[in-house]
């Protein structure tokens, strides 16, 4: 398929357009350059740059609300100052505490991990990796950018309505969401996080788009399917996913605007507010529910997939090695991505659903197990006995498997309903998805960030800051989160804003100011790679083209961005892109763009 796509006059038209490119390249603008780019790469730093802005916001309020959980009804200066009026004397509003839990979801689970690891990476590297000269349609790129950052800048204007931002919690079920006079959060805050969602949506689908047409389309020759990184694999799957299941929350969203605006009941069924009956029944809040999800649990690999790609590439490449299982680690992705589509119900085992379903849903989501252990096997036998290099980002992508190994292994005990059951609404759950999910990808943003930063600002990040923001942050999430599974088995309920009412949690309060304690000193962590990052784009020192020595195709591009990526000609593929320690090779790596030696072809060993 790839040889065929060497059509003459598309190349040539490619040269005509790059040259066109280095011809007005002193007429290129401010605007055009960094803020309406059509360069994959500098929209992949736009990606890159808000979500760590927003991981930022979303990281500030969760230091509110763990305040409030460690030290209830305690006053806190701080308070009065960032929060104003949802700030009784430096005690946190109990309406407020809903507000900031449900924001601090959102914004971590859409702008920063989906947007901030699919956004950026795939935007980078597939055009890279694949020998393009940029994505299919610029255009489109660009489009998606910017409907991202509308649907930022809406989220972050919905935190200052009067009545408050959206407070249904980040899955905003009904009734509370589609009731506009339910509680102060369910007003204009909840509207504009339906619109701000909605623009997310489209951005999404746009880049989605966008890069299955680039895989499938525009690989350079020789570029077989069976060639290309498993990056590429796992960001094209996980668009796939987007395309199918992003619409169908875009649904759920657009049927709650007419709940909240038009007198319709999807969602709203025999509800009294203040004693008075409520005009519209016959709807169910459930199938809300089962929208939601359909989402929710492919969502879960929308962004922990790019995140297990990220890890493949620099594992393999730290390793001195060829990942372990090429094949295998491909199929699992592929099963994983089929598989997220039949296990939403697990999510739902506490809503009355037949029990006959809840098994079946049990069955589904326990078999996702195989293909994730098929991964975190392959990963750990691609580091056997390799000659392993610990640079910052080979730390952060071992502390993905890491988090997706612990994380992952309490899934199965939410997979299985007879159990879920006890546990569902406990922190339990909070800190299962914040292992297996929440850090892991964060793990594998980081992990990029460190590993392909040469390639994004021709510049080396500082080691050594890299290393005391690695072992302060893994110290920290796994302080953070570890505890909470105490405290979900001892039944602390989620969501709450206090516990001082029952008694019998009275003992574990010092888990909670535990709990905080790593998260006050994780998220100072955070500040040190910020530094690192902004430091080193205007004083790192100057990247060389290679620096990992790896053998993907974007390490042969020139160090100096151009439009179109390389100055000549493309390269083309001779070989898988795992060609690490080769017996009898010069060098411990050779690149994709090497042919084959006349030994090779003769054993006919390259992929």
């Amino acid at each position: 398929m790839a040889e065929s796509l060497n059509i003459p006059g598309v190349e040539s038209h490619a040269h005509a357009h790059e040259h066109h490119d280095a011809h007005h390249d002193h007429h290129e603008t401010f605007l055009t350059k960094y803020i309406f780019s059509q360069d994959h790469k500098m929209i992949a730093k736009q990606f890159l740059v808000t979500s760590i802005f927003m991981a930022f916001v979303a990281f500030i309020m969760s230091l509110f609300f763990r305040l409030q959980l460690a030290w209830p009804n305690q006053p806190f200066e701080i308070m009065d100052i960032f929060l104003g009026k949802w700030s009784d004397n430096g005690i946190l509003d109990p309406n407020f505490y809903l507000s900031l839990v449900t924001m601090h979801g959102t914004i971590m689970v859409f702008f920063v991990l989906t947007a901030g690891l699919t956004g950026t990476y795939a935007n980078l590297l597939i055009p890279y990796q694949l020998g393009v000269r940029d994505m299919v349609s610029p255009f489109m790129n660009m489009l998606s950018f910017w409907f991202f950052a509308v649907s930022t800048i809406i989220m972050l204007v919905s935190i200052f309505v009067e009545s408050g931002p959206a407070s249904s919690g980040w899955t905003i079920y009904p009734p509370l969401s589609a009731l506009p006079q339910a509680i102060p959060g369910s007003g204009l805050g909840m509207t504009l996080w339906l619109v701000s969602m909605a623009l997310f949506i489209i951005s999404s689908l746009l880049g989605a788009l966008n890069y299955v047409a680039t895989v499938i389309n525009c690989r350079t020759k020789g570029m077989k399917m069976t060639r290309m990184p498993l990056t590429v694999w796992t960001f094209m799957t996980a668009a796939i996913l987007g395309i199918l299941s992003f619409p169908v929350l875009l649904a759920a969203a657009l049927l709650l605007i007419f709940d909240r605006s038009f007198g319709t009941a999807f969602f709203l069924s025999d509800i009294f507010i203040s004693g008075q009956a409520l005009e519209q029944t016959g709807g169910s809040p459930v199938l809300f529910q089962h929208l939601f999800w359909f989402l929710g649990h492919p969502e879960v690999y929308i962004v922990l997939l790019p995140a297990l790609g990220i890890a493949s590439e620099i594992i393999a490449t730290m390793s001195r090695k060829p990942i372990f299982g090429y094949r295998a680690m491909i199929a699992s992705v592929l099963a994983i991505a089929f598989l997220s589509f039949i296990v939403w119900g697990h999510h739902m085992f506490v809503t009355g659903m037949d029990p006959f379903l809840g098994s079946v849903f049990t069955f589904t989501t326990l078999l996702i197990a195989i293909p994730s252990a098929i991964k975190a096997f392959n990963y750990i036998t691609t580091l056997w006995k390799g000659n392993v290099i610990l640079s910052p980002g080979m730390l952060f992508a071992i502390g993905i498997v890491s988090m997706f190994i612990s994380g992952g292994l309490t899934g199965i005990i939410l997979g299985d309903s007879a159990l879920d059951i006890n546990v569902h609404h406990t922190y339990f759950v909070v800190a299962h998805f914040h292992l297996v999910m929440g850090v892991a990808a964060l793990f594998g943003i980081i992990a990029g960030v460190y590993h392909w930063f040469p390639k994004l600002y021709g510049r080396m990040m500082n080691n050594k800051l890299g290393y005391v923001h690695f072992w302060i942050t893994i110290i920290s999430a796994y302080g953070v989160f570890w505890p909470m599974h105490y405290l979900g088995l001892a039944g602390v309920p989620r969501r709450y804003y206090s516990n001082t009412a029952f008694p019998m949690f009275d003992s574990l309060q010092d888990i909670n100011v535990l709990i905080t304690i790593f998260v006050i000193i994780g998220g100072t962590a955070q500040l040190i790679f910020l530094y690192n990052f902004i430091y080193s784009i205007f004083k790192g020192p100057k990247a060389p083209q290679n620096p990992w020595r790896a053998t993907t195709l974007e390490w042969t591009t020139p160090v100096e961005h151009i439009h179109g990526n390389w100055p000549g000609e493309i390269p083309e593929v001779h070989r898988w892109p795992y060609d690490y320690s080769v017996p009898g090779a010069d060098e411990d790596f050779i690149p994709q763009n090497v042919p084959l030696s006349e030994k090779e072809k003769a054993e006919n060993t390259h992929h």
